[in-house]
């Protein structure tokens, strides 16, 4: 079955609500692409800007703005829920991975959506660390 559905980490999804280096290139694939994102997402996405904020990197208008942007983008999408089967694969993803909570939850959440079968399903990030996880287990990770 064809789909436009990507997985989108929330590093991915804060620059399509604010400017940063990488959002055009990450709205470009976002009106290519349909957004998956953890249930989580939008709660990750308050507490990024918040910490742009904080950090002098965005104004308080531009962090109002941008939060807006995220809770109507957090609407269009499909969020896949915190279930057991995101907790059993997130713990085995700590181990595995070494990957600290937050992320292991994300690509959890993103092997559940594709069934726990990644090869051909894009996963969208800017994180680092989690990118070369997702790619590891055989994801298509966006942007290169």
């Amino acid at each position: 079955m064809k789909t436009n559905q990507t997985f989108w980490d929330t590093s991915a999804i804060v620059p399509l609500c604010c400017f940063q280096d990488k959002s055009q290139e990450l709205r470009r694939l976002r009106r290519k692409y349909e957004v998956v994102a953890w249930w989580a997402s939008v709660i990750e996405g308050h507490s990024a800007l918040k910490r742009l904020l904080q950090g002098n990197q965005i104004s308080q208008t531009a962090c109002n703005e941008a939060v807006k942007r995220l809770e109507i983008q957090s609407e269009t999408w499909r969020e896949i829920q915190p279930t057991e089967k995101v907790r059993e694969i997130a713990k085995n993803l700590i181990e595995t991975e070494n990957l600290r909570t937050l992320d292991a939850l994300q690509l959890a959440s993103a092997l559940v959506w594709c069934f726990e079968k990644p090869k051909g399903r894009i996963f969208v990030c800017c994180d680092d660390k989690l990118s070369e996880a997702a790619r590891k287990i055989g994801f298509t990770v966006l942007p290169k």
